[in-house]
């Protein structure tokens, strides 16, 4: 399995939707042509707080969720 793990923090100008959008196309696109389960663990926040707080703070760790299901898709996968 494939854990992908970034933040993309919101600036001034739209290039955050531009970022946000191409990111997710493209670790869908890894997954569909490789066949290897892929984790999305990027967090997109207006803010670095945001951030943080989805980081492992507040609002939970996703990096360890995504770890969390990558390692159950493998396990999935090996049933396969």
């Amino acid at each position: 399995a494939i854990i992908c793990l970034g933040a993309i923090i919101r600036g001034g100008t739209p290039h955050f939707d531009y970022v946000a959008a191409e990111a997710s196309k493209g670790i869908a696109k890894v997954a569909l042509d490789s066949g290897v389960p892929v984790a999305m663990g990027v967090l997109t926040t207006d803010n670095i707080e945001q951030a943080v707080e989805r980081a492992g703070t507040k609002g939970g760790n996703k990096g360890w969720q995504a770890a969390a299901g990558a390692i159950e898709m493998a396990q999935l996968m090996k049933k396969f």
